[in-house]
């Protein structure tokens, strides 16, 4: 038996409830959770902003220790490490299919046969798929990689969602060295994005919020400037990484930026109004506009490694509200509701 927190919708909210484990089929792998943090799209839909079919298990943001290998469960990770029984481990948000041609193109995340951790609906043939468990069971196909066991669990849950898709972001803006950022949302991905691009030996990385004391905690995480979201930025940048998903925050965006500069816009994912843009402007200044949604392996792959060289440079740890259990899960929301932390976390241990 394992219990998990099933999620109905933003009215009935979640009930613990306990299911047996079933048997492994091909490929998969079942791992033990060790903790989950919050997502700010696991909030969402917890208040209704976005719909999940239900019931559901909430939870993409975490780590375990493999617990049971399937039959044909593969044999090592993607940094080429043979999968054990004990190993603690990250995963992607998602599985596909590795011979879509969207996989070929890098893009594996919008591939055929697509499932997505943290937001599939618990059936009879299809359960344990969330953070919000003490399971999870990896489906065939699904990345993973092996962690150093000094990785802290909670920081270690930030791999998977916020710090890869940073890491993809900054794989989109191309190089960065000697290069000016403007970084706007300073949650946990603008925060993350700031400490990343200060390793990588950005110019100037400037931290743009409407909160004032998040862009004071940006300055402890890589951040050289700082401007409230009215503020004028007195100069132009190389690229903007946008994470707010603000409709302002994406127009001003292109304004910013230097002749040839490049944006990614990362941040909406959400129902929204259209963005205003001037064609011609952009046109004359050679400007690039870049979405994008998840991230890759490679993407992964590099998020991994950023955080095992960089979790003792950086108070990653500061930034996470610890202190629940699973059956505190919905005590857990209504803090991330009400106190807005870049992250809580549950312990499953």
């Amino acid at each position: 038996m394992s219990k998990f927190a099933s999620f109905i919708n933003a009215d009935e909210k979640f009930s613990i409830k306990s299911d047996c484990l079933p048997a492994l089929n091909v490929g998969e792998i079942l791992v033990k959770n060790l903790c989950t943090s919050i997502c700010r799209s696991d909030i969402h839909t917890y208040q209704g902003k976005r719909i999940e079919k239900s019931p559901t298990i909430l939870g993409h943001e975490i780590v375990g220790i493999i617990e049971q290998l399937g039959p044909q469960s593969p044999s090592r990770d993607l940094r080429g490490n043979e999968l054990k029984i004990g190993d603690k481990v990250t995963w992607a948000i998602y599985a596909s299919a590795p011979d879509d041609i969207l996989s070929k193109a890098a893009i594996p995340q919008k591939a055929k046969d697509l499932f997505k951790y943290g937001h599939e609906q618990i059936t009879e043939l299809n359960h344990f798929h969330g953070g919000l468990s003490e399971h999870t069971i990896l489906r065939k196909n699904t990345p993973i990689i092996i962690l150093k066991t000094d990785l802290p669990n909670e920081i270690a849950t930030l791999i998977n969602c916020s710090v890869a898709t940073v890491a993809g972001a900054v794989r989109l803006a191309g190089a960065i060295n000697n290069k000016s950022v403007a970084v706007y949302g300073a949650g946990m991905l603008g925060i993350i994005a700031c400490t990343m691009l200060s390793k990588m030996g950005a110019s100037q990385v400037i931290a743009i919020d409407e909160n004032a004391t998040r862009l004071k905690i940006a300055k402890g995480f890589g951040a050289t400037k700082s401007y409230l979201h009215n503020e004028v930025l007195l100069e132009k940048v190389d690229i903007v990484l946008e994470f707010s998903g603000a409709i302002s925050a994406m127009q001003n965006s292109i304004n910013v930026l230097k002749i040839g500069g490049v944006v990614i816009w990362v941040g909406a994912v959400f129902p929204q109004s259209a963005v205003q843009i001037n064609a011609e402007y952009i046109i004359r200044n050679l400007l690039t506009i870049k979405g994008l949604h998840n991230y890759n392996n490679d993407d992964f792959i590099n998020a991994v490694n950023f955080m095992e060289l960089n979790h003792m440079n950086f108070d990653f740890e500061s930034l996470i509200k610890k202190g629940f259990v699973l059956d505190e899960v919905e005590a857990a929301f209504e803090y991330a509701v009400s106190n807005n932390p870049f992250r809580v976390s549950i312990d499953l241990t």
